[in-house]
């Protein structure tokens, strides 16, 4: 018996999904819920389990392609008989050929345009030939405007939709590059790159010139020696998101140098037993995200999104902590963190990190942020200028910890723990005092950190 194994579809407004890489090759066995294969979506990375215990029998979608939710992508034999040796009895209707290749869905024919010198021109009649596996073989016969059938049928996705909507595209002017003619998230935003780089409709357009087979400004020279290596999936949906955001989000950075003695001082007070009663250790993140609640709080601007000429104010708290994968990045999310105390906070933020690392985390973990931090500190950056997590209106930017001599009251001279951060905010909703008063409302909790609840 074979089982079909399915592309999953892992959240709602999720169509499609890439798969990166097969873990198990064909003929290997696999156990029932061990990990078969990875995908990739707009959303997520995922390790997908097997359904069944067999052998891997067939792979019908290989590595790098995208194909459509509940697309069969493999067969699993869960008979260990039909697996060792081919079955002894044919049937009367199959062939030799047919007994050697996988059992398929018949394809139905495709509907066709029934010719007829009566009709009248604005109208055409459909008719539509039965399923090969339907009881009943009688075709269907409608009738439909002419001026329909000349529409281009578009498959896309609900974010292709949804982003075309946005930007009031029609579909049917765009080349889809994806499986089967799809129209990809990518086809939008190269047509929009491609439109906002044409001059005025009112002026006469040129000839469309063939695409050049390489780019204006090459990568690299003839002759040169160079290694190409494709991009991931997740590489590219990185690409595409930090253009997209640089792209309608004006980008401004402000910097406050922030003491972190306080907060430095109460992470060695609770370290030794930390980890041992709560099973994580204690970092500075969980410090930096309650400050971070209480300025959100104080600030709800910033909590917010912008919706054509509307400001969408999100009543919930739910902080994006950017996790530095060794294949990319990716941000899960910590909902409602403005209920969660210090050991709360650095549970879930444990929690999130470690199943990122190891592709277990769910579609709906990554998305729904509302304030997104990232901590490039940890790798010794001093401060940056990071990207507006779309559509969140502003991103925080942790720098590197560290002891050095600053001036103090009466001018006096002392060893403390500083860190410079950096606030990127959208500045079509976000002003500068207001993004500086966040700031400073933030620098005050951190250099005066009061534990509630920890």
């Amino acid at each position: 018996m074979k089982v079909e194994v399915i592309m999953p579809q892992m959240g709602e407004s999720i169509a499609e999904g890439t798969v990166t890489k097969w873990l198990k090759k064909p003929g290997e066995h696999v156990r029932r819920d061990e990990p078969l294969f990875e995908i990739s979506t707009d959303k997520v990375d995922a390790e997908i389990p097997s359904p069944a215990e067999g052998v891997l029998a067939e792979v019908l979608v290989h590595e790098g392609e995208t194909v459509p939710i509940q697309t069969v992508v493999a067969y699993i034999e869960t008979d260990k008989e039909a697996v060792e040796a081919p079955p002894r009895e044919v049937s009367e209707r199959a062939t030799p050929v047919a007994e050697a290749t996988p059992r398929r869905e018949p394809t139905p024919e495709p509907a066709r345009v029934a010719p007829s010198a009566a009709e009248e021109p604005s109208m055409r009649e459909i008719i539509i030939p039965p399923h090969p596996w339907e009881k009943q073989k009688q075709e269907i016969r409608i009738t439909i405007p002419a001026e329909r059938l000349e529409r281009k049928a578009v498959r896309s996705s609900p974010v292709v939709e949804k982003l075309a909507q946005e930007y009031g595209i029609d579909l049917t002017q765009i080349e889809g590059t994806g499986r089967g003619g799809r129209v990809t998230k990518r086809d939008v935003l190269r047509y929009l790159e491609e439109r906002a780089a044409r001059p005025s409709e009112a002026r006469p357009q040129p000839i469309e010139a063939p695409e050049l087979e390489t780019p204006l400004y090459p990568p690299y020279l003839p002759g040169e020696r160079v290694e190409i290596v494709p991009m991931s999936v997740m590489r590219k949906k990185i690409a595409e998101h930090m253009v997209y955001s640089k792209r309608v989000a004006p980008h401004v950075t402000t910097f406050f140098e922030i003491d972190m003695t306080r907060v430095s001082r109460l992470r060695d007070q609770l370290q030794p037993d930390f980890e041992q009663r709560h099973g994580v250790k204690l970092t500075y993140l969980p410090f930096i995200v309650q400050a971070c609640v209480s300025a959100l709080k104080a600030f709800p601007i910033l909590n917010a999104s912008i919706a054509d000429d509307k400001i969408v104010y999100k009543k919930d708290i739910n902080i994006g902590i950017a996790v530095a994968l060794e294949w990319g990045l990716i941000v899960p999310v910590i909902k409602n963190a403005d209920a969660l105390s210090l050991v709360g906070l650095a549970k879930a933020i444990h929690d999130l990190a470690t199943r990122a690392r190891n592709k277990q985390l769910k579609p709906e973990e990554v998305q729904g942020g509302t304030f997104t931090i990232t901590n490039p500190g940890v790798f010794g950056s001093l401060f940056g200028t990071p990207v507006i997590n779309q559509p969140q209106v502003a991103i925080l930017g942790v720098g590197r910890i560290a002891k050095r001599p600053v001036v103090v009251e009466d001018d006096a001279i002392a060893i403390r723990a500083m860190a410079y951060f950096s606030l990127s905010f959208d500045h079509r909703l976000i002003d500068g005092a207001v993004a500086d008063q966040f700031m400073a409302h933030i620098k005050r909790t951190l250099e005066s950190f009061e534990l509630t609840g920890a």
